[in-house]
């Protein structure tokens, strides 16, 4: 492959998409290599630069079978139950607490 084409900020012309752009128009990249890159210019460090795709070439978002459906659910239940007290939390654990916050509080405060 050959060099990409190079753009500023916000001045890549009509076409072309990031990842998130195509997501956002139930699109995506479908396997074509990246077309073009966007540079950001930071002062003292590496610029930013972000991807794009041809619109033209992407394809539809998969829609969510009935298994995925049923994997995901299950993979968010997991990341909702406390480990300690076998509860739905309601929200995702922290990983940094490894519990959820009321199980965390009682754990901090018999440690005093």
């Amino acid at each position: 492959m050959g060099a990409l084409p190079v753009y500023r900020w916000r001045l890549a012309p009509d076409g072309y998409a990031t990842r998130r752009q195509l997501r956002a128009l139930g699109l995506r990249p479908g396997g074509q290599d990246v077309a073009a890159e966007v540079q950001r210019p930071r002062k003292r460090r590496d610029p930013l630069v972000a991807y794009l795709y041809r619109v033209d070439l992407a394809k539809p978002v998969r829609s969510m079978t009935p298994g995925r459906r049923a994997a995901l659910e299950a993979a968010m239940a997991a990341r909702r139950t406390c480990p300690n007290c076998r509860t739905d939390a309601g929200y995702c654990i922290p990983r940094s607490l490894g519990m959820c916050v009321p199980c965390s509080d009682l754990d901090i405060e018999s440690a005093a």
